[in-house]
């Protein structure tokens, strides 16, 4: 039986209440924010937390960017400190002097309280890749965007392929990815695209831990 892989279909990416929603984010999709999107806002000089830091993938391509990296994750995934990101000091720099930025790929069935707390905590900006159709629903509109609208929305040009539980070179999606940012004291929102990029900010050292195993 063939996939079915209809926008449709695909865009549907529902997680079990427990589930950690594992699908690392492929880190030349992170460049692509400080390069794309952030260029102009001086992030080596910021400080940025990374709060959903999986195995790292993200966490490194944002360290060629920020002055200061600290990584967290509510599951031991062997990388940065272990916490509950929703729950204020669980992690140690957490003592309400706050970070510049927080960047991260938040779990989807949490990623409306992610940026609430986010926001709270960043002094500078809020940046969270999400699903394009994240933007849709009555509910999010009244709960989030009427109250909180994101400075940014940068929409990828290019589709940024996300595989649960791995890291990915060769895989594929039909699901669409953008950045939203908030900006501190920025209440309208700009459209942006996201240029094809993936060949000019992809590494091969990137999946250096993930070589996958072909015929």
């Amino acid at each position: 039986m063939n996939q079915n892989t209809s926008s449709a279909v695909m865009q549907q990416r529902s997680e079990p209440d427990d589930s950690l929603d594992d699908f690392p984010t492929q880190p030349w999709a992170t460049r692509a924010l400080c390069f794309h999107v952030l260029a102009g806002y001086r992030l080596r000089d910021k400080t940025c937390w990374e709060p959903a830091c999986n195995r790292g993938h993200m966490v490194d391509p944002l360290a060629e960017s920020f002055g200061q990296v600290w990584a967290s994750d509510v599951h031991n995934y062997g990388r940065g400190a272990q916490g509950d990101f929703l729950i204020p000091g669980m992690i140690p720099w957490d003592d309400g002097r706050g970070v510049d930025w927080i960047v991260t790929n938040p779990p989807f069935r949490l990623a409306e309280q992610f940026i609430a707390r986010a926001l709270d905590v960043a002094t500078v900006g809020v940046a969270m890749i999400v699903r394009t159709s994240f933007l849709e629903g009555v509910g999010r509109y009244e709960n989030l965007f009427s109250k909180n609208p994101p400075s940014i929305v940068a929409q990828f040009s290019e589709r940024v392929p996300m595989v649960k539980g791995r890291l990915t070179a060769t895989g594929s999606t039909a699901t669409s990815y953008c950045w939203l940012v908030w900006l501190n004291g920025v209440t309208t929102t700009k459209l942006v695209w996201i240029p094809p990029c993936r060949k000019k900010l992809e590494r091969a050292d990137d999946y250096a831990a993930y070589r996958e195993v072909t015929a």
